[in-house]
Protein backbone atom coordinates (compact mmCIF):
# COMPACT_ATOMS: atom_id res chain seq x y z
CA UNK A 1 0.00 0.00 0.00
CA UNK A 2 1.48 3.01 -1.06
CA UNK A 3 2.14 5.59 1.71
CA UNK A 4 0.12 8.72 2.02
CA UNK A 5 1.55 12.27 1.16
CA UNK A 6 0.19 13.80 3.58
CA UNK A 7 1.29 17.60 2.31
CA UNK A 8 -0.65 17.11 -1.39
CA UNK A 9 -3.14 19.12 -1.04
CA UNK A 10 -1.09 22.23 0.61
CA UNK A 11 0.97 21.81 -2.37
CA UNK A 12 -2.08 21.56 -5.03
CA UNK A 13 -3.36 24.97 -2.75
CA UNK A 14 0.27 26.78 -3.12
CA UNK A 15 -0.17 25.61 -6.78
CA UNK A 16 -2.83 27.46 -7.24
CA UNK A 17 -1.37 30.73 -5.82
CA UNK A 18 -2.03 30.57 -2.17
CA UNK A 19 0.41 30.81 0.72
CA UNK A 20 -0.91 30.22 4.47
CA UNK A 21 -2.90 27.14 4.37
CA UNK A 22 -4.45 26.04 7.32
CA UNK A 23 -6.00 23.17 8.27
CA UNK A 24 -9.09 22.59 10.78
CA UNK A 25 -10.39 20.17 12.92
CA UNK A 26 -12.16 19.64 15.65
CA UNK A 27 -12.56 17.12 19.07
CA UNK A 28 -15.39 16.32 20.87
CA UNK A 29 -18.23 16.64 18.94
CA UNK A 30 -19.55 12.78 20.63
CA UNK A 31 -19.41 12.59 24.20
CA UNK A 32 -21.78 13.51 26.74
CA UNK A 33 -20.12 15.77 28.95
CA UNK A 34 -17.54 18.75 28.11
CA UNK A 35 -16.95 21.82 26.00
CA UNK A 36 -16.10 20.61 22.25
CA UNK A 37 -13.40 22.08 20.73
CA UNK A 38 -12.27 22.78 17.06
CA UNK A 39 -8.58 23.97 16.11
CA UNK A 40 -6.81 25.51 13.19
CA UNK A 41 -2.98 25.31 12.47
CA UNK A 42 -0.77 26.50 9.56
CA UNK A 43 1.98 24.59 9.10
CA UNK A 44 5.58 26.48 7.82
CA UNK A 45 6.93 24.78 4.31
CA UNK A 46 9.12 22.69 4.38
CA UNK A 47 7.43 21.70 7.64
CA UNK A 48 9.79 20.74 10.17
CA UNK A 49 7.22 18.69 11.90
CA UNK A 50 7.73 14.63 12.35
CA UNK A 51 5.07 12.56 13.52
CA UNK A 52 2.09 14.41 12.13
CA UNK A 53 -1.17 11.74 11.75
CA UNK A 54 -5.01 12.12 13.02
CA UNK A 55 -5.05 12.29 16.43
CA UNK A 56 -6.87 8.86 17.07
CA UNK A 57 -4.25 7.01 15.17
CA UNK A 58 -1.32 8.56 17.79
CA UNK A 59 -0.61 7.58 21.42
CA UNK A 60 -1.72 9.92 24.42
CA UNK A 61 2.73 10.87 24.87
CA UNK A 62 3.07 11.19 21.13
CA UNK A 63 0.08 13.48 20.96
CA UNK A 64 1.57 15.48 23.98
CA UNK A 65 4.57 15.42 22.48
CA UNK A 66 3.33 16.96 18.95
CA UNK A 67 0.97 19.20 20.65
CA UNK A 68 3.94 21.26 22.25
CA UNK A 69 6.06 20.90 18.62
CA UNK A 70 3.12 22.18 16.63
CA UNK A 71 2.45 25.59 18.93
CA UNK A 72 6.07 26.06 18.49
CA UNK A 73 6.84 25.63 14.82
CA UNK A 74 2.96 26.56 13.52
CA UNK A 75 3.06 29.42 11.55
CA UNK A 76 -0.25 30.57 13.19
CA UNK A 77 -2.54 28.11 15.35
CA UNK A 78 -5.82 28.36 17.16
CA UNK A 79 -7.74 26.81 19.62
CA UNK A 80 -11.33 27.27 20.48
CA UNK A 81 -14.42 25.50 22.60
CA UNK A 82 -17.97 25.90 23.14
CA UNK A 83 -19.50 25.05 26.24
CA UNK A 84 -21.53 22.53 27.08
CA UNK A 85 -24.43 24.95 27.79
CA UNK A 86 -24.09 26.53 24.39
CA UNK A 87 -23.94 23.00 22.99
CA UNK A 88 -27.62 22.36 24.56
CA UNK A 89 -28.65 25.92 23.53
CA UNK A 90 -27.59 26.07 19.47
CA UNK A 91 -27.50 22.47 19.05
CA UNK A 92 -23.76 20.30 18.70
CA UNK A 93 -23.45 21.25 15.05
CA UNK A 94 -23.53 24.76 15.68
CA UNK A 95 -21.91 24.75 18.66
CA UNK A 96 -19.31 23.09 17.27
CA UNK A 97 -19.26 25.78 14.17
CA UNK A 98 -18.83 28.48 16.69
CA UNK A 99 -15.89 26.74 18.43
CA UNK A 100 -14.35 26.68 14.40
CA UNK A 101 -15.26 30.52 14.93
CA UNK A 102 -13.17 31.44 17.92
CA UNK A 103 -10.20 29.43 16.80
CA UNK A 104 -10.27 31.01 13.62
CA UNK A 105 -10.37 34.75 14.63
CA UNK A 106 -7.31 34.06 16.69
CA UNK A 107 -4.82 32.95 13.61
CA UNK A 108 -2.60 35.77 13.24
CA UNK A 109 -1.57 35.75 10.49
CA UNK A 110 -4.91 35.13 8.75
CA UNK A 111 -5.10 32.25 6.45
CA UNK A 112 -5.42 32.90 2.66
CA UNK A 113 -6.62 29.23 1.99
CA UNK A 114 -8.38 26.62 4.60
CA UNK A 115 -8.74 22.84 4.66
CA UNK A 116 -11.03 21.00 6.43
CA UNK A 117 -12.23 17.98 7.65
CA UNK A 118 -15.62 16.99 6.53
CA UNK A 119 -17.67 20.15 8.22
CA UNK A 120 -19.35 23.12 6.33
CA UNK A 121 -18.84 27.05 8.14
CA UNK A 122 -21.10 29.24 6.57
CA UNK A 123 -19.67 31.90 8.08
CA UNK A 124 -16.17 31.35 6.70
CA UNK A 125 -15.21 33.85 3.87
CA UNK A 126 -11.69 32.76 3.00
CA UNK A 127 -11.54 30.13 -0.25
CA UNK A 128 -11.62 26.46 1.70
CA UNK A 129 -12.17 22.95 0.71
CA UNK A 130 -13.33 19.99 2.77
CA UNK A 131 -13.28 16.66 2.44
CA UNK A 132 -14.00 13.32 4.51
CA UNK A 133 -11.14 11.69 6.59
CA UNK A 134 -9.35 14.84 5.96
CA UNK A 135 -7.28 14.30 9.16
CA UNK A 136 -5.35 11.64 7.84
CA UNK A 137 -5.21 12.64 4.33
CA UNK A 138 -3.66 15.83 4.93
CA UNK A 139 -0.47 17.33 7.56
CA UNK A 140 -2.01 20.76 8.30
CA UNK A 141 -5.89 18.90 9.68
CA UNK A 142 -3.73 16.47 11.27
CA UNK A 143 -2.05 19.18 13.17
CA UNK A 144 -5.37 20.90 14.05
CA UNK A 145 -6.65 17.57 15.16
CA UNK A 146 -3.33 16.89 17.51
CA UNK A 147 -4.09 20.54 19.02
CA UNK A 148 -8.22 20.10 19.09
CA UNK A 149 -7.95 16.92 21.27
CA UNK A 150 -4.82 17.30 23.33
CA UNK A 151 -6.10 20.74 24.71
CA UNK A 152 -9.90 19.21 25.01
CA UNK A 153 -8.07 16.04 27.09
CA UNK A 154 -6.11 18.76 29.10
CA UNK A 155 -9.33 20.74 30.16
CA UNK A 156 -11.74 16.96 30.80
CA UNK A 157 -8.68 16.43 33.31
CA UNK A 158 -8.78 19.28 34.80
CA UNK A 159 -12.64 19.31 35.00
CA UNK A 160 -12.13 15.36 36.54
CA UNK A 161 -11.00 17.18 39.69
CA UNK A 162 -13.81 19.61 40.08
CA UNK A 163 -16.11 16.71 39.11
CA UNK A 164 -14.74 13.73 41.17
CA UNK A 165 -16.53 10.36 40.39
CA UNK A 166 -17.46 10.52 36.73
CA UNK A 167 -14.54 9.24 35.61
CA UNK A 168 -13.81 12.55 33.31
CA UNK A 169 -9.66 12.10 33.08
CA UNK A 170 -10.12 8.37 31.84
CA UNK A 171 -13.05 8.65 29.44
CA UNK A 172 -13.26 12.39 28.36
CA UNK A 173 -16.60 12.42 28.60
CA UNK A 174 -17.91 9.82 26.29
CA UNK A 175 -20.05 7.13 26.59
CA UNK A 176 -18.23 4.12 28.39
CA UNK A 177 -20.09 1.49 30.66
CA UNK A 178 -18.03 3.28 33.67
CA UNK A 179 -19.55 6.42 32.61
CA UNK A 180 -23.13 5.00 32.29
CA UNK A 181 -22.90 3.84 35.45
CA UNK A 182 -21.67 6.91 37.21
CA UNK A 183 -24.13 9.04 35.69
CA UNK A 184 -26.81 6.36 36.99
CA UNK A 185 -25.17 6.36 40.57
CA UNK A 186 -24.73 9.92 40.61
CA UNK A 187 -27.17 12.26 37.83
CA UNK A 188 -25.70 14.66 35.43
CA UNK A 189 -23.46 17.31 36.99
CA UNK A 190 -23.06 20.90 35.65
CA UNK A 191 -20.72 20.01 32.17
CA UNK A 192 -23.04 17.19 31.47
CA UNK A 193 -24.66 17.81 27.94
CA UNK A 194 -28.54 18.03 28.90
CA UNK A 195 -29.73 17.79 25.36
CA UNK A 196 -28.01 14.14 25.25
CA UNK A 197 -30.34 11.66 25.53
CA UNK A 198 -28.84 9.56 28.08
CA UNK A 199 -28.31 12.74 30.10
CA UNK A 200 -31.91 13.73 29.56
CA UNK A 201 -33.36 10.77 30.66
CA UNK A 202 -31.66 11.00 34.05
CA UNK A 203 -32.57 14.44 34.59
CA UNK A 204 -35.01 15.66 37.44
CA UNK A 205 -38.60 16.59 36.21
CA UNK A 206 -38.43 19.61 37.62
CA UNK A 207 -35.65 20.55 35.23
CA UNK A 208 -36.46 22.22 31.88
CA UNK A 209 -35.07 19.94 29.08
CA UNK A 210 -34.15 20.14 25.63
CA UNK A 211 -34.77 18.49 22.74
CA UNK A 212 -33.07 14.83 21.89
CA UNK A 213 -29.90 15.02 19.87
CA UNK A 214 -28.60 11.72 20.57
Amino acid sequence: MAEIDLFAFEREARGEGYCRIAGGDEAGRGPWAGPVFAAFAVLPDPCPIEGLNDSKQLSREQRRRLYDVIRAEATAWGVGRAEPEEIDRYNILEATRLAFRRAFETLDPAPDFVLLDYIKLPWMRVPHRAFAKGDALSASIAAASILAKEARDRVMEELDGRFPGYGFAKHMGYGTPQHQEALRRLGPCPIHRRSFKPVKALLPETEPRHATLF
